[in-house]
């Protein structure tokens, strides 16, 4: 594994942390953080995996853009596209005035980066 492939891994885990901590944290956590931060965790992810397979990922923030270009390459990685979705949605709709992100979403938005964490971590062992 490449430097790079490390670098874009040590930012992902950086945005899981956040994820973690904002939505354990007692006094007003910012859901909206925790969508956010999850879907980053994930894009940087699938971004490392590309560069590690050699294909030079897009500036794309949409999860399922990132994961077809994965498949395409031959990666017989198997995830649910509308886990995808939800994470990409959750992190554009929820940073602007209109919309927030209640408990619920953050733990779902959180659960699904857990899940496609552990298996695109696994991939680089």
């Amino acid at each position: 594994m490449n430097e790079v492939v490390k670098e874009w891994i040590a930012k992902s885990e950086g945005d899981f942390a956040t994820a973690t901590r904002e939505l354990a944290v007692s006094f007003g956590p910012n859901y909206d953080a925790v969508c956010f931060h999850a879907q980053q965790c994930i894009e940087k992810l699938l971004k490392a995996f590309l560069i590690n397979r050699n294909v030079v990922p897009p500036k794309t923030h949409d999860l399922a853009e990132l994961y077809r270009l994965i498949v395409s390459s031959g990666s017989p990685l198997t995830v649910a596209i509308d886990d995808l979705h939800f994470l990409s949605r959750a992190a554009v709709d929820f940073r602007y005035p209109g919309e927030s992100a209640d408990k619920e979403e953050a733990e779902e938005a959180l659960a699904i980066c857990i899940r496609f964490r552990n298996t695109l971590l696994g991939l680089f062992e």
